[in-house]
Order: structure tokens, then sequence, then C-alpha cells
């Protein structure tokens, strides 16, 4: 039973996206919410990220609106790689960041300087590789991004048969999307 799920994916501008009202941003919460209710059910307690722009930002939206839904026993751990990883950010994503900072219920960092170099990255992704149970991965193997480093790292635990992976792909955002689409369609008839 999975306690520490780790949630990490596409940032936004690897999307295309750069607004934050963006209507591919609500499908991409519906596919994060699924999974994350899915296993809190079975008795999730923490969703783990590193604060990253985009999904993993996302992710703890996610987790707020599911406490506020009566999911108390969820909590929201934010274990980034450096100190200051916002500090070349924009100041929109800067507060975005902060409040996803303000709400989270644990808050450290794998380094405790700045940014010196990728090596930082790496020992985060191994870290938080190695605090979880799970990681909800939001990637497809086809569009190569940033995501592949942190599923690379957890390819490797989950060949040693202590680790379980679950993707969200654009074929599942596709799903969602028609969904959506058949279920509006119905209310007309």
């Amino acid at each position: 039973m999975a306690k520490v799920a780790l949630i990490s994916g596409y940032k936004p501008f690897e999307l295309g996206i750069f607004q934050m009202d963006h209507p591919s941003v609500k499908f991409i919460k519906q596919a994060l919410k699924k999974q994350i209710l899915h296993l809190a059910d079975e008795g999730l307690e923490w969703v783990l990220i590193s604060g990253q722009l985009g999904t993993e930002l996302w992710a703890a939206e996610v987790v707020f609106d599911l406490q506020l839904e009566g999911y108390h026993q969820l909590q929201l751990a934010v274990i980034t790689p450096f100190y200051e990883q916002e500090q070349n950010w924009s100041d929109k994503n800067k507060e975005w960041y902060e409040s996803v900072l303000a709400g989270a219920d644990f808050i450290e960092s794998v380094s405790h300087k700045p940014y010196e170099g990728p090596h930082q990255l790496r020992l985060k992704n191994q870290f938080v590789i190695e605090k979880s149970d799970i990681l909800i991965l939001f990637y497809d193997p086809e569009k190569e991004g940033s995501p592949k480093f942190i599923y690379e790292a957890a390819k490797q635990k989950d060949e040693a048969g202590s680790y379980e992976i679950r993707q969200i792909t654009f074929y599942d955002l596709q799903v969602l999307v028609e969904e959506e689409q058949m279920n509006s369609n119905d209310s007309y008839d």
C-alpha cells in the first residue's frame, strides 16, 4: 500500500502552456485527481513534489482541493532540489509557488545551498524516489522533456521490484477530453 506518492511531470512551457487558465490545465488536474483519489482510497497519506512549475504545482492544487472535499489525511510535502529554486522565475510564477508552499504540510531542500549544477537535480530525483512508494508521472516517452530524468531514475527502483510507476500520457488526457465532450453532448439531448 502506497503511503507516499511522488508526483512529477512536464513543465508548462514544455506543453505550450503560458497561461494559468489554459484549457489543458483542467484536464491535467483531472487526470492527477483521478490517480490521487485512487491511492487515497487505498490509504495514501502524503503527496510529495519538488515544487517545479507545471505538473507538480497543479498536483499541489489538486491536493488542496481534495483536503477541502474531506480527504483530511492527505498531506503535501515539498522537497526542493536546492534553496531559492524560484529565484529566476517571473513574479507570477513566484506567487504561484509561494501559495503552494503556504499550504504545504512539510517543506525542505535536499541541498541547503542555492543552485550549483545539475548534480543537485540528480540528487533530488534519487532522494524523492527513495522517500516515496509510487511515482505518478505526467510523461509520454514519445514527447521527451524534463520528466525523462525522474522517469529513468524511477525505472531503476522499479526494476528492483520495490516501486510502482503510474504514467499519465497524452492519450489519457485525450480520453478525458472526449468523455467531457460526450457528457456535454448528452446534456443537450
